[in-house]
């Protein structure tokens, strides 16, 4: 067999392949015989056992071992399965400095070896060897092995693309990675999730992935620049090289939903890691406010609102939505956080209602608590610090009569301790903290709200003010607090403030996606949660904000400055055609695109809903073999509904992702702009406003616009039929529109 002819390599490594996969069945097969006789085995003698438990214990030591090495063989010949249909797809040809004839290194998406003291017949592509094919051309190169830098010179480097077991094509390459086999790969099919991009690694992202130093690495990069798939490849890499002190279960993904949790989570399998968890942020925040508040608006309620205003042209309603943003984005500031600082201060005393305590005449005085309370646990978070001095107290009395309390006893001087404190409701301190702060209500209204809060006479006078203030929060009992998404983050920095935190541990690599869309006082509550290392992402032109936020000029004030920044501005996804269609509504000119052309945008304007509906139907039966993925987005949620509604008795393969949408599949989506974030298609038919003059709805049709891979067709409409298409929404009824 000649090991340079890529297709007798293929014939001969395969079959290997599905020796080593008979002969793991094989071994999985004895391992599962095994676990069940040495159930067996237990359960005839456990009985008879020895006394101190020794043979108890070896059993079942025993036993975990056998279910664990069976375990591993099961990932192992999954893995070996997944590579049969493509063993490898690239080749470096490396002559070591001082050897006369070059070593051939075949790259596939795992290591494959006949025996693991042999030389690999197909090297893992995040093995150090490998990164000679993505950062070198042919001549002198080098690369970072275990034991020191190995030099050498490439002789050659080829390229292949196998499918399904069969050779595609195969050729030489005296380039990093071929331009047209790059174009290919971005212009097929498109996949139902996220690709794999190790095929098409590019040496400037193959330095984010294998970048091993920074502890904090922050990605911008353009609509299409593939940051999402880098940043999980990375992941894989950093998996690969740190298997001793980080596992699958050590990182956490926050995406920005359900829909994009779906769609990332085939990439990390396929590259060989499993059981990666993934959660959005706002689930995250909401498990920490659990008995603090029934329920919580999240991100899309709040976007909901201020589009149903903004497309309202009149007078009236764009100054409600001019408000409620500037409230809401007050409500994330740093502005907002210190103020919430100088009300912790003020809560100190104002909480406070120090009194003696005495137990069986033993008396903890006020002037000791105080002092107890100011000094000696100062730096204790103000809802836990009573707790400290109780304990403090009942270890004197322990101490002192040389025996512990009775847990009735505890309790008691525990309640004593936490009586001292006017409330301890976080709900209710925010609330009172809203009511002193100007800014919520103006100074009048402020001042005109404490003192109804004040006058008992005033309760239905009161209750009729908090709603007409969509700012404030009503007094209700925990099964009707329900909290607007403005409240959410400044509420949960007040708990963690207020009461006794520790970061999460068990999080050992944070990734964070859309970085964009998190605020100053979101990052700083991700800085006490975790503290850990971070991957952190996305693009600041893709904010679902009017305005595009900057996080990179701040992040160093909140996370410290030993950031890595790397900013990546080539756009892979997109065809010439888009790119420049997108980028010119956004006012973007410094994306660089690859060269790969396609047909014109469609930008057409119609007088009503069924009239573009109806367009989208022909076009959608007309061409539905061409594409496997395509969508139809719109502005609201009421809008995708609708859309769907109208069209699915006429269209095959049509699905609405919502925001509790857990599943992406192939076909025709209908959504929401901002729930396509993140995603593609081979095509999109959007359909939006013909009036952009709103800065949210500008940023809606660049979103939207940077979803196409390869055709994109605009159907615009009068703001008015966007109104009547949301009347009688959700928002609108649940009476959260404020």
């Amino acid at each position: 067999m000649d090991m340079r002819n890529g297709e007798e390599y293929l014939s001969f490594v395969t079959e290997k392949i599905r020796g080593k996969i008979e002969e793991l069945g094989i071994s999985i097969e004895e391992g599962e015989r095994d676990v069940w006789r040495m159930n067996e085995y237990y359960w005839e003698n456990y009985t008879e056992m020895d006394e101190y438990g020794y043979e108890n214990y070896d059993n079942q030591q025993a036993l975990l071992l056998q279910m664990s090495a069976n375990e591993d063989q099961l990932k192992l010949r999954r893995r070996y399965v997944r590579m049969l249909s493509s063993p490898f797809f690239g080749r470096v040809d490396f002559c070591f400095e001082g050897e006369d004839a070059p070593e051939l290194v075949y790259i596939g998406i795992g290591n494959f070896s006949e025996d693991a003291a042999l030389t690999p017949l197909i090297y893992d592509w995040r093995a150090p060897i490998c990164s000679l094919f993505y950062d070198f051309d042919q001549g002198e190169a080098s690369y970072e092995a275990p034991g020191g830098t190995m030099y050498g010179e490439i002789v050659s480097k080829w390229q292949y693309k196998i499918r399904n077991g069969r050779m595609i094509y195969a050729f030489e390459s005296d380039i990093k990675i071929d331009d047209e086999v790059l174009k290919a790969e971005l212009g097929q099919a498109g996949e139902t999730r996220l690709k794999n991009i190790i095929r098409t690694i590019q040496k400037e992202q193959n330095t984010i992935i294998r970048n091993t130093k920074d502890k904090i690495m922050v990605i911008q990069g353009a609509a299409g620049s593939g940051k999402t798939s880098i940043a999980l490849h990375r992941i894989a890499y950093l998996l690969y090289h740190d298997r001793k002190n980080l596992k699958s279960s050590n990182i956490l993904i926050l995406s920005p939903n359900g829909i994009f949790a779906d769609y990332i989570s085939q990439i990390l399998p396929e590259l060989g890691e499993e059981n990666i968890r993934e959660m959005t942020f706002d689930l995250y925040a909401y498990r920490q406010l659990k008995g603090i508040v029934s329920d919580c608006e999240d991100r899309y309620d709040q976007i909901e609102r201020e589009l149903a205003l903004a497309v309202n042209l009149d007078p009236v309603s764009l100054e409600a939505a001019k408000k409620a943003e500037e409230r809401y984005l007050f409500k994330q500031s740093r502005d907002f956080m210190n103020l919430l600082e100088g009300y912790l201060i003020r809560l100190e005393d104002d909480l406070m209602n120090f009194r003696d305590v005495s137990y069986k005449g033993n008396v903890l005085t006020q002037e000791e608590i105080l002092t107890l309370f100011y000094e000696r646990f100062a730096e204790i978070p103000l809802l836990a610090r009573m707790g400290m001095i109780a304990e403090y107290f009942i270890d004197a009395i322990e101490t002192l009569k040389g025996k512990a309390l009775s847990a009735p006893d505890r309790e008691m001087l525990t309640e004593k301790f936490d009586g001292m404190y006017e409330t301890t409701d976080i709900y209710r301190l925010y609330r009172r903290f809203l009511m002193e702060t100007d800014f919520a209500f103006g100074s009048s209204t402020a001042k005109a709200a404490k003192s109804l809060s004040e006058n008992v006479e005033s309760t239905c006078r009161l209750s009729f003010w908090e709603e007409e203030n969509p700012g404030f929060l009503p007094d209700v009992p925990l099964e009707k607090r329900r909290l607007r998404y403005e409240d959410v983050y400044p509420m949960l920095y007040l708990k963690y403030r207020l009461c006794q935190h520790r970061p999460d541990t068990s999080v050992r690599h944070l990734v964070v996606d859309e970085m964009q869309d998190y605020t100053w006082m979101q990052y700083v509550i991700l800085q006490k949660m975790f503290s850990c290392k971070m991957t952190i992402l996305g693009d600041k032109a893709q904010t679902i904000e009017p305005e595009p936020r900057d996080v990179m000029k701040f992040l160093p004030r909140i996370l410290g400055r030993n950031i890595r920044f790397i900013s990546m501005n080539k756009c892979y996804r997109n065809t010439v055609e888009i790119a420049g269609y997108a980028n010119g509504m956004a006012d973007i000119d410094q994306i660089e695109c690859v060269q790969r052309h396609g047909a014109p945008v469609q930008d057409q304007r119609f007088d009503s809903w069924k009239e573009a509906i109806d367009a989208i139907a022909l076009d959608l039966k007309e061409n539905l073999l061409s594409f496997e993925t395509a969508a139809v987005i719109t502005l609201t949620a009421d809008e995708s509904k609708k859309a769907f509604e109208m069209l699915k008795d006429s269209v095959d393969q049509l699905s609405l992702l919502h925001k509790d949408s857990k599943g992406f599949r192939k076909g025709i989506s209908v959504t929401t702009f901002y729930l396509a974030k993140g995603l593609e298609f081979e095509r999109v038919y959007a359909l939006l406003p013909a009036d952009t003059s709103h800065p949210m709805l500008r940023q809606a049709n660049y979103i939207t616009a940077t979803r196409a891979m390869h055709e994109l067709k605009v159907y615009r409409l009068q703001n008015q039929a966007f109104v009547d298409a949301n009347i009688g929404s959700e928002i609108d009824r649940n009476g959260l529109d404020g």
